[in-house]
């Protein structure tokens, strides 16, 4: 049975077949069997929570990245700094689905021996959805906050202004629950949407927000088509060529907290801001700083910490919805319940983004024929 399904206007394709085309490709690029597995494995997994801006629309970039020297295949992290608690972690420019599991895993082992750990990550790849960070952290029994930025990539206007002055400077947090219960995760850009969003509508995907962009002229649009600029036939959409920008959520609140982001991203954690006075645009790479926190250092019981969350999350929810037959959610809660969706009916992607994946396997060196072994039929 083929892995694909074409059906009222989008491409459905299965996961697992998804994943090994991603792994196979870049693979074909110069990456280790492990690493694009990772790749695979993250980048789809995003789409099966809902995030397709951190998912497989990515791959084209990832491989024009990789070319260009962008980012670096199968880096191992170089550990700058670090005394019980504390660990500044230079990436290296590799994949961020690589050293950012590797950083993490350094705060993880910390935190689990120390109660409380910081990682500060330099000079990482894209990191891709930061969730799976906080993930990592809460299967380990570990509250975790990660902030993220990214140097080089000017792309959202701060409030009160139309130029550039500021990247989707992510924010997450996770909260474990027992073994067995999914953590609350919460996931969050700066930015209305982030890029990749904007992606995948420029891609014939899901609209943006009516006010999620800002055009060179200062009005605000949902028109992905400021941000990308005059593009000619069959290049990829470059987000640091158009006039406009993205716009910050919540006005001087997302603004403030953007702000906040690039100080410890960026500032802190010395991988550097997103820009900067009177200099060429910065090598793009993400920073992250990081905090991992064991419940049990803060003199919590086995099931303390967790009974008192459990109860907070049902006092939330059993709140009267706005909707006739609608529900109160907590973070993360949504993420499930489209991951058990696409899970039966495979990952929706819009056609020309299908086919952006599928030109960038045969540039891998992906026969026709190879490909529709994958995916058990033609794509």
């Amino acid at each position: 049975m083929s892995a694909i399904l074409r059906k009222g206007g989008s491409v459905y394709v299965q996961v697992e077949p998804l994943q090994t085309l991603v792994k196979r490709t870049f693979t074909g690029f110069g990456s280790s069997e492990t690493e694009s597995s990772r790749i695979g494995n993250r980048l789809s997994g995003a789409n099966l929570r809902g995030h397709d801006s951190h998912g497989v629309i990515r791959v084209p970039r990832y491989a024009q990245w990789l070319q260009e020297g962008v980012q670096i295949a199968d880096v191992t992290v170089n550990v700058k700094m670090e005394n019980e608690v504390l660990a500044v972690v230079d990436g290296k420019y590799g994949f961020g689905q690589t050293v950012g599991e590797q950083t993490v895993d350094i705060g993880i082992d910390k935190a689990t021996k120390h109660g409380i750990a910081i990682t500060a990550l330099q000079n990482s790849g894209h990191l891709g959805r930061i969730g799976d960070w906080a993930e990592r952290a809460a299967e380990a029994g570990l509250v975790s906050i990660h902030m993220v930025n990214v140097r080089g990539s000017l792309i959202v206007a701060p409030f009160g202004g139309i130029d550039r002055r500021m990247s989707t400077s992510p924010f997450c947090a996770g909260i474990p629950l027992d073994d067995g219960e999914e953590p609350i995760i919460l996931d969050m850009e700066t930015s209305v949407v982030a890029e990749g969003k904007a992606l995948v509508a420029m891609k014939g995907g899901k609209p943006l927000p009516d006010d999620a962009m800002i055009s060179g002229a200062g009005e605000v649009t949902g028109d992905p088509r400021p941000l990308y600029g005059e593009m000619r036939q069959g290049e990829f959409p470059d987000p640091s060529k158009g006039p406009g920008a993205l716009r910050a959520f919540g006005n001087h609140k997302g603004s403030g907290l953007n702000f906040l982001m690039e100080m410890m991203a960026g500032a802190l954690t010395g991988s550097g801001c997103a820009g900067a006075m009177d200099e060429p645009k910065r090598r793009f790479c993400n920073g992250m700083f990081s905090v991992y926190l064991s419940p049990a250092a803060f003199g919590h019981s086995d099931d303390s910490f967790v009974s008192e969350v459990r109860s907070y999350v049902a006092f939330v929810k059993s709140a009267k919805p706005t909707e006739p037959g609608g529900a109160v959610l907590v973070p993360g809660e949504k993420e499930r319940q489209v991951m058990a969706e696409r899970t039966r009916t495979g990952l929706p992607l819009a056609p020309e983004a299908w086919s952006d994946i599928i030109g960038t396997a045969r540039e891998a060196g992906l026969s026709q024929s190879e490909i529709e072994e994958i995916l058990d039929g033609a794509p």
